[in-house]
């Protein structure tokens, strides 16, 4: 079983339908971890989502039901703040998205996104992706 730190974009795919569904769900079967940031992320995924016609707000809710009691690691966001905004200044990124990228090179863990912008963005920058490992949704096959 290996550990990984994986983002909303992840997270909402498994109990959402949409591309990368079937990717996303064989991360269960590992140690997944994130910044508490997730729950307040998946929460507003699911908001937009339901804004947007996708869902209904009975579907809303249950997935919001789901997500909060997955089994994902937590960790508080309070000491990942500092290195967020360093990595953040370095991507020309939100530092919401580089909670799970400081948490990842703090647990030495791979990330895991869907998050094809923030995909590009690493890419771009070899110091960036020296930092953490960031693995395409796309392309993960555990």
């Amino acid at each position: 079983m290996s550990e990984y730190v994986i983002d909303a974009s992840v997270v909402v795919k498994w109990v959402i339908d949409e591309p990368g569904t079937s990717q996303a769900l064989k991360l269960r079967r590992h140690v997944v971890s994130a910044p508490d940031l997730l729950v307040a992320d998946c929460a507003n995924i699911v908001w937009k989502k339901l804004h947007r016609g996708e869902l209904t707000a009975a579907e809303a809710s249950l997935a919001i039901g789901l997500l909060v009691r997955a089994d994902i690691e937590l960790v508080p966001m309070r000491a990942l703040a500092r290195r967020a905004v360093d990595l953040s200044i370095l991507l020309d990124h939100s530092a919401y998205d580089c909670l799970y990228l400081a948490l990842a090179e703090t647990a030495k863990r791979p990330f895991v996104t869907a998050d094809t912008r923030l995909l590009r963005k690493l890419e771009k920058d070899r110091t960036a992706a020296r930092l953490v490992r960031a693995l395409d949704l796309a392309g993960f096959d555990a």
